[in-house]
């Protein structure tokens, strides 16, 4: 895995959001490799809950003030950086006042999704990949992880199929039990057709619940991850039957040499 570059797209990071199943899984995998030589870039969201003072993050003003369209809006991308303690790895945040600035992560104080937590799903996915693009660093993998960052492979594979900076890219996708309940705004599908993604593609997603769409991220990637051990039956089976590479879920005393020959064997 030496040189190798990998780009982590993760909904959430620990140390920068409250420990779970995703927070910790995303940023074990990066340590992993960058430990072992891999050169590495983690991006996730600028939640107004994350404390920016404490993290030290500072905006990259040469990254920012691209206007990314969601839905037939401009909006702003702002792109922050900060550096995990002790680790020297580098963590982009991809963040938008009107999307990210709230003081929560998914959910009002109530517990209800938030309406437009599909289009700062949308917001996500188009700025990874425009960032990347400006930092000319050309990733062999993506590893994709948590529901928030569930569209990015839909989007490389078809919004930004023509770039050829992603030609020989590869996609994983880690699959939790961590979901939502309920669903997100039933125009999902129409607002990722109005980036010209075939409705063929997206009829999964009619209902947007959290199955349909990490179905509709496997479809899309070119292997998976189970990341709970008792990941539900449903979405195991379609894991299993889907004819993608897989990596069966690891305790965390075998996941390192599992994963980077997972990687290895079966993506690269």
């Amino acid at each position: 895995m030496e040189d190798k570059r990998i780009l982590y797209v993760s909904s959430e990071v620990v140390p920068y959001l409250a420990e779970n199943e995703v927070s910790l899984q995303s940023y074990e995998f990066p340590k992993m490799i960058n430990d072992i030589g891999g050169q590495i870039r983690i991006f996730m969201p600028r939640y107004g809950n994350i404390n920016e003072r404490r993290h030290q993050l500072h905006e990259v003003i040469r990254l920012s003030g691209m206007n990314l369209v969601v839905n037939d809006m401009d909006m702003p991308l702002i792109i922050k950086v900060a550096s995990i303690p002790k680790e020297r790895i580098q963590v982009y945040f991809i963040d938008n006042d009107e999307y990210f600035k709230r003081k929560a992560t998914f959910t009002d104080e109530d517990g209800n999704l938030y309406p437009d937590n599909d289009e700062r799903a949308i917001f996500f996915a188009k700025g990874v990949v425009e960032t990347v693009k400006k930092l000319n660093w050309v990733p062999d993998v993506i590893h994709v992880q948590g529901w928030m960052a569930s569209l990015l492979p839909v989007y490389l594979k078809h919004y930004y199929k023509n770039e050829g900076i992603f030609a020989d890219t590869k996609i994983i996708t880690s699959v939790y039990n961590l979901g939502f309940e309920g669903e997100l705004d039933a125009e999902l599908m129409n607002k990722m057709s109005f980036d010209n993604i075939d409705g063929k593609v997206l009829e999964g997603i009619k209902s947007p619940n959290y199955e349909n769409l990490m179905k509709l991220t496997i479809d899309h990637s070119d292997g998976v991850i189970i990341g709970s051990e008792a990941l539900n039956s449903t979405l195991t089976k379609y894991i299993e039957t889907s004819e993608k590479p897989f990596l069966p879920f690891a305790p965390k005393d075998e996941i390192n040499e599992v994963y980077t020959s997972f990687i290895k064997k079966h993506i690269l």
